[in-house]
């Protein structure tokens, strides 16, 4: 189960589907194959139902402790009154429609209320994930669909909770069931009452004595859990639930401080690695196909009906809150789409509803199925609200041509870990230019989001962040900080140094760095490449994972990019600013808005006292025919004309600035045909420690015409492909510049996006 529900999420990865729906879909195949079956025994099959129950206790503890029970006594936000109206839309279709479908065999008042608040509820865990993981968490819709969530989930669980009081699942033997809920409400308001007064003095006092930075104290960390469990069990030794005795434990317990965060972290970390394959393997095993009706049309219609009363009366009442609220009526539909989301919690009522005889096999297999379709259609909604923001926002890119001489260069400097802090430095160092005006560089840990590290991410109080407290992530940053830090800190004259961090899944990442960079409102986005250099000088086979997050990048970025090559860069010891100890530098011109942008970087480099730099021009050889070859321009003549008049123009302002001064040296290499670009290009092996190369977008093809036809990496373009080749050099480091794509909508669109 652990192995194939990692598998087909990775598998359904592309589609950004949340795990819950490979995890139930591979939960009910393995389940019902039959020598699966034949292996448990009875004794097996208790183990399985006390495993899932006591990982439900973990998991409900969790959702109560980020409520907030206190939001009940405040007057409705926005979010409480779309949560209101959804609900009660929700729950007036249900009680009114469900009783005729037979989902027991006989009427009965309890079940009847109880599906019809399960259908009004939303499993906010699962929705905050979805939101969370498609970025779109900081956006006014993210942030009502996540607050409208949880205030659903928590008026619909404390409802139920407060329903098995009066409508216990098992009656006892000897004590009516009057005297039973007596027992259970008594023994349930008498521990929330104690837990709501006692918990946040004896926490307190436990944070304060553990403050953070710290090992916390062994003894403490017991009598904390201690505690936890004690407000848990007692509700449960009167016959209460001990699921739900759960949640309403947690509710009362302090959400904020380091025990709360350590106990939501831990457990977390349980259910997503051990806990949720059991679960959905026990789903899986209840909801037995062999017992499904599918010929029974009653059986399609209780599927079709359930599904369609959740997701109509959320609609409903969105569209009715949000005409009053004022909200777009499109975001309004979107929003009710989104609340249909259920969860664990939902699956586990489901079939515990058949394991306590009130339905059937048959119709708990319905209710699973149903809330799978629930889930499934969420991240095309979300995509719907992403499309519309994008039409709606306005784009506004960056360029290093267009940069004012008199501001700071601004720059994303993104790193795979430790050993590009070297290469970071050099780089840093290159771009640092005069104090005045300077340079800004924000230095971007790339760490792929696992779920080992989502496990330990804690919300910070107050504010929609999350902090990483993964060890092994804290570390790495930390010695990334120290080492930049203690250049910058040797001779700071010049340098803003700044720290940001993109962590999501490979899919999300380009989209973080997009965010990121605009934000910052950078020129420049500098990428490592997905190949690094091995001992013997050439590149391994690179990271398929950072290759993707490159090429989207390249795509979508708001500004300016570049893909660096090392090839031992980071060695060098120290770029000097003395003009005795420079480095060999080359930008290489051919035409071209990419190669202009190359150009202008190379511009600000030239005043590194440090460096050496040549400019390279390959012009076409007009004494042979190839210049008016056919094939060679797949665009009009007025628009090579153009460009050709722009190339000119840029290269005769780096010419008046930099060469004619003798700053930097200057080449013309005339070639005929794209064969002659690439044996010149080989000839350069070993000349420079950096070569810069714009990656494409050239209208005049003929040098470089037929290259795309053997390109190991299209993303670099035809000349930086054969320049970050195996064939090429083991010294020498390339540099390929994008600049950036103006279109009219936003490929990377901005997290706090307002569509509302």
């Amino acid at each position: 189960m652990y192995i194939l529900c990692h598998l087909s999420h990775y598998l359904l990865k592309p589609y950004s589907q949340p795990r819950i729906t490979s995890d139930t879909f591979v939960g009910l195949v393995i389940g019902n194959i039959g020598f699966i079956r034949g292996v448990l025994s009875q004794s097996s099959k208790h183990i399985l139902r006390y495993l899932v129950e006591f990982g439900m206790i973990g998991y409900m503890l969790v959702l109560g402790i980020e409520m907030d029970p206190y939001v009940l006594l405040k007057l409705p936000t926005k979010d409480a009154k779309v949560a209101y109206v959804g609900m009660l839309s929700t729950f007036i279709l249900a009680c009114g429609i469900t009783p005729f479908l037979h989902y027991t065999e006989s009427f009965k008042i309890d079940f009847t209320l109880s599906l019809s608040m399960v259908l009004s509820s939303t499993a906010s865990p699962v929705l905050t994930r979805i939101i969370t993981s498609l970025k779109i968490g900081k956006s006014d819709i993210g942030q009502l669909v996540i607050a409208t969530g949880m205030h659903s989930d928590f008026i619909a669980t404390l409802l139920l909770s407060i329903g098995f009081v009066i409508w216990p699942v098992e009656d006892a033997d000897k004590k009516s069931s009057l005297h039973r809920s007596l027992e259970m409400g008594i023994a349930l308001l008498i521990t929330a009452v104690f837990t709501a007064f006692v918990s946040p003095i004896f926490m307190n006092w436990v944070n304060n004595e553990n403050p953070e930075g710290k090992p916390m104290k062994g003894s403490h960390l017991v009598l904390s859990m201690a505690f936890m469990a004690f407000a848990v069990a007692c509700p449960s030794y009167f016959g209460y639930s001990s699921i739900l005795s759960a949640f309403m434990a947690g509710i009362f317990l302090p959400r904020e401080g380091r025990v709360s965060k350590w106990v939501i972290g831990k457990i977390n970390y349980l259910l997503s690695t051990i806990y949720y394959p059991i679960f959905f393997f026990w789903m899986g095993y209840e909801a037995y196909f062999a017992e499904f009706q599918p010929l029974d049309w009653m059986t399609w219609a209780r599927l079709f009906v359930v599904f369609a009363i959740a997701t109509v009366g959320k609609v409903l009442g969105t569209v009715i809150s949000g005409a009053l609220l004022g909200f777009n009526w499109p975001e309004s539909v979107a929003l009710g789409l989104l609340l249909t989301t259920k969860g664990h919690f939902h699956i586990y009522l489901a079939i515990a509803a058949k394991s306590y005889g009130k339905t059937s096999t048959s119709t708990s297999t319905v209710m699973v199925i149903a809330i799978f379709f629930t889930v499934v259609h969420a991240p095309s909604v979300v995509a719907q609200i992403i499309k519309r923001a994008r039409r709606r926002a306005p784009t506004h890119r960056m360029s290093l041509q267009l940069l004012d001489p008199s501001s700071e260069l601004r720059i994303l400097l993104c790193l795979h870990g430790p050993q590009n802090v070297r290469t970071a430095i050099n780089f840093i160092e290159l771009c640092r230019g005069t104090a005045d005006p300077g340079v800004v560089v924000f230095v971007t840990d790339m760490i792929e989001l696992t779920d080992q590290i989502a496990a330990t991410l804690v919300k910070e109080q107050g504010v929609n962040t999350m902090t990483v407290t993964e060890k092994a992530v804290t570390d790495m940053r930390a010695q990334v900080t120290a080492a930049i830090q203690s250049y910058v800190e040797e001779d700071d004259n010049g340098i803003t140094l700044g720290r940001l961090l993109a962590l999501s899944t490979f899919n999300g990442m380009p989209q973080d760095i997009c965010v990121l960079a605009e934000d910052s409102t950078v020129a420049l986005i500098i990428l490592p490449f997905h190949k690094t250099q091995s001992a013997d000088g050439t590149l391994d086979g690179g990271h398929s994972g950072f290759r993707f997050v490159n090429r989207k990048v390249l795509k979508n970025a708001p500004c300016s990019i570049g893909i660096l090559v090392d090839r031992g860069f980071g060695m060098i010891e120290k770029i000097s600013r003395s003009y005795d100890h420079s480095i060999d530098m080359a930008v290489i011109f051919i035409g071209g808005k990419d190669d202009r942008e190359a150009l202008a970087y190379a511009g600000l480099v030239a005043r590194h006292p440090g460096v050496k730099l040549t400019i390279l021009r390959f012009l076409v050889d007009t004494t042979t025919n190839a210049s008016s070859r056919p094939g060679h321009y797949p665009v009009s003549r007025a628009l090579q004309e153009e460009e050709m008049k722009f190339d000119d123009e840029c290269f005769a302002k780096f010419y008046e600035r930099h060469v004619a001064c003798g700053q930097v040296a200057y080449m013309e290499k005339h070639l005929a045909n794209s064969s002659e670009t690439y044996n010149t290009l080989m000839a350069l092996d070993g000349q420079y420690s950096l070569i810069i190369v714009g990656r494409g977008e050239r209208v005049n093809t003929v040098l470089t015409f037929g290259m795309n036809d053997w390109q190991q990496c299209p993303e670099l373009g035809p000349i930086g492909d054969v320049l970050a080749g195996s064939e090429f050099s083991v010294r020498t480091s390339v540099l390929i510049i994008q600049q950036n794509s103006v279109k009219g909508e936003l490929d990377g669109l901005d997290d706090d996006f307002s569509v509302m």
